[in-house]
């Protein structure tokens, strides 16, 4: 029988398991994808504001550009970029932190994924990052891992289930549309979490806990 901790370590320890995982998530990807509505190219942002984003299929959706992105929460964090640290810590055999340098050196991942705040404004954008999963495999969850705590510079918080990091559905942004985050989005680094709203999108992220499941 497979147990949490050996499938943990297939995923993260072992660059086979790496190399095997990327054609099982294209194809679970895709089965995801089985069912959704399609938006075309040209579909109006604001008719998306009261959609759910993960009964959305937005491979055609046009990228929307920054100086028309709409924003939620806290605008005004101010982040000093030679203090700031990512810290990876919880249930974990190694702790990990990250200076910005060493965070935007990691091997990154680039992904349209649409944000929709309710009712409010929707945003389709191209966002750069780094997988949590990576940060997962350095600092080597143990076998009780099953969620992930993630916190903002302001408290704002958002636990996402350890599947949706593993699949890369959720991962860390530190660009968005080929620039770097404006501040009013997150700067330096925010949550994109792919078929979630907006308010579990955490901005100015400092901390990540791996948690019990």
């Amino acid at each position: 029988m497979t147990t949490r901790r050996t499938f943990l370590h297939l995923i993260l320890g072992t660059s086979v398991g790496a190399v095997l995982l990327g054609p099982i998530l294209v194809a679970a990807r895709w089965a995801w994808a089985a069912g959704k509505k399609v938006l075309a190219k040209g579909t109006k942002r604001d008719s998306l504001i009261h959609e759910d984003p993960a009964a959305l299929d937005t491979t055609q959706l046009d990228i929307t550009p920054l100086e028309d992105f709409g924003t939620m929460g806290p605008t005004d964090e101010v982040v000093a970029l030679d203090t700031w640290r990512l810290d990876v810590s919880g249930q974990v055999k190694r702790p990990v932190r990250l200076t910005y340098a060493e965070l935007t050196a990691l091997p990154p991942v680039e992904r349209n994924v649409l944000l929709i705040c309710p009712g409010v404004f929707a945003n389709h954008g191209r966002w750069k990052g780094v997988s949590m999963r990576a940060l997962l495999g350095q600092a080597e969850p143990d076998g009780t891992a099953g969620l992930l705590l993630v916190e903002g510079r302001n408290g704002k918080t958002a636990r996402y289930p350890l599947t949706d990091i593993l699949s890369e559905k959720v991962f860390l942004a530190y660009q968005v549309n080929g620039k770097d985050l404006p501040q009013k989005h997150g700067f330096p680094l925010r949550v994109v979490a792919e078929g979630y709203y907006g308010y579990d999108w955490v901005k100015y992220v400092e901390k990540i806990s791996v948690e019990r499941a």
